[in-house]
This record gives structure tokens, sequence and C-alpha cells, in this order.
């Protein structure tokens, strides 16, 4: 509804009402739209603010416990840092052509190393450790995101696009799925099987609950995560798929594509941030409040100030 209908609108069905002159009917838009401005869950006044531009594709946003943003420029085989001073700078090059990042609780950084189609853990001086490459003996089609369970397992997603820079053009696994990787013993176990490209990934604070995007289903499902790590009562928690997801402190889902749609906890759609980009890869909260909204888009890092907080590193 735009501000121009609301107002004729509210002039249609408040009979009573004279507007005496010309000021007066402007003040009753200008409240119009000022009403549709407010969001429950975007700051006020607040805009959508381009932080960095001239990347190549951006990727991948996780913030540490400070609020500093860690995310990818893949084509670039790069991880930048968009720091809490406001400085962008270079945490690692060469970067296994990483795509989703997320943090675990001892501050290692784990990234789906897309180069040779790996699961990397990164410690904080920029030492990475191969912890995944294969499933059952076969290379995995291509870890895409990857978010980290309370208890310390993992979870990751699993789909196929062929990339230019590998030297096979064929998955070697039978499905495009989502795997959960535990924490002792470091046993991997394929939890999802029957989505046809999964994609953007992520649970809530309490380790209850998973959403996992199934961008070319154009669905996103929740799951209940069991203590072993599997998955039951699969539902459509939402008509929309994405290529990456974070969730706030309320429990409300973002979804990523087209700007940055959020649903309720309910999977009742509540927001839309368009985004001056024709793609919007990924999302995360971060900043020293956790209380910014970073948003990956093309060539571009976002942001955006919000009345909610991040629960985590995505």
């Amino acid at each position: 509804m735009t501000g121009l209908f609301f107002a004729r609108f509210a002039i249609r069905n408040i009979k009573p009402l004279v507007i005496h002159s010309v000021a007066a009917a402007i003040a009753l838009l200008f409240a119009a739209g000022i009403l549709l401005a407010q969001s429950d869950i975007i700051a006020p006044n607040a805009k959508v603010e381009r932080l960095a531009d001239g990347l190549t594709f951006a990727e991948g946003p996780a913030s540490d416990s400070e609020g500093n943003v860690y995310f990818t420029d893949q084509p670039n085989n790069r991880i930048l840092i968009w720091g809490i001073d406001g400085m962008l700078s270079t945490f690692m090059q060469p970067a296994g052509r990483s795509n989703g990042l997320s943090f675990d609780r001892n501050g290692n950084l784990w990234a789906c190393a897309d180069e040779k189609n790996e699961l990397w853990r990164i410690d904080s001086s920029g030492k990475s450790t191969v912890v995944v490459s294969d499933y059952n003996g076969k290379r995995l089609n291509g870890p895409n995101d990857v978010w980290i369970h309370p208890g310390g397992g993992v979870y990751f997603t699993d789909p196929f696009y062929r990339r230019d820079y590998w030297d096979h053009q064929k998955s070697e696994q039978d499905v495009q799925a989502v795997y959960y990787l535990a924490p002792d013993p470091r046993k991997l176990v394929r939890v999802v099987d029957d989505l046809r490209q999964p994609n953007g990934i992520v649970g809530t604070p309490d380790g209850k609950v998973l959403y996992v995007a199934d961008i070319a289903g154009q669905k996103t499902y929740k799951y209940a995560i069991q203590p072993d790590g599997s998955l039951t009562d699969k539902a459509v928690f939402c008509p929309l798929g994405s290529d990456g997801m974070t969730i706030d402190n309320r429990g409300n889902v973002y979804l990523t594509g087209k700007g940055v749609t959020v649903f309720d906890a309910k999977g009742r759609q509540i927001e839309h941030i368009p985004v001056s980009a024709s793609w919007t890869a990924n999302v995360c909260f971060g900043g020293k409040d956790h209380q910014t909204l970073f948003i990956t888009a093309m060539q571009n890092l976002f942001a955006l100030r919000m009345r909610v907080k991040g629960v985590g590193s995505q």
C-alpha cells in the first residue's frame, strides 16, 4: 500500500473530517508516509548504507564475538573484514575460494572452501585446517553455507554449482544434500537428501530448530534438531528459497535474493528490505552491539541499523 493510497483511504473513510487547506492535506499525506515507513524491526529513520564496493561477488558474512564482520569475495579468492572501527581489511588471501562462513564458540572461523570442495576451520592467525573433503570416499559437491550448533556440531549445505576453476565438471555425489558433522567424535552424517538445491542454512540459538533454504525448489524448510544431530518434523516454513540466511533475537528469519525478505517464527512475512543490487547473496548481524544488519550483494557490502539484534555469528 503506497502512502498516497493510504491517505486517500483515510480521507474517504473519516467522513466528519474536512480538509480546510492544501497545507492540511499535505500534512495528512506526510503523516501517512511516516506511518508506512515505520518498522517493528528496522531502527527509526535507518536507511540501507553502502559500506564498500568494487568487489567482484561478495558472500558469506559472519561476525566474531566483537562484532567484526568477515565476508568473502569468492572470485578474488579472499576473506575480508569490515571492522568495528569502520575499516575494511583483508584477513586471508588466497582463501580456498571460500563461500559461506560461521564462527564457533572457540573463535574459529569455519569456511565452505569451494576451490577443492572442502570444509575448513581457520584459526585467528589465518591457519586453515581441512576438516571435511569427502562423504563415503567421494568428493563433496561444493560446501556452500554453514551453521554451528551451540553444542559444537556443524551443519552445512552441499549443492552442486559448476565452477570454471575446477578440474572436474560432474558431481561424485548422488544428491545435493545437507550434512551434520558431530563434535566428538568427528563423524559426518547426511541429514537431508530430498531437496533440489539446498543453499542457505541457519538455526535457532537454543539449537532446537534448523532452517534450510531450497533455492531451486523455492521453499525454505524447518526441522526439529534431535540430540544426536539428526533432523525430524520437516515442514515448509515459507514459499521462498534463499541464497543466505540469518536470524534475530525475536526469532525472525531473514532470506536473501531480491533484497532481504523477513519472516516471523511462524513463517509470516513481516518485512522486505530493498537493496540496490541485482542480487542479494547473504546477511548477518554485526557491529559492537550486534544490532546492524550486514548485507552482501554483488560488488557491495551494505549495512542497516536495526531495532533487533543478532543471536549468533550469522
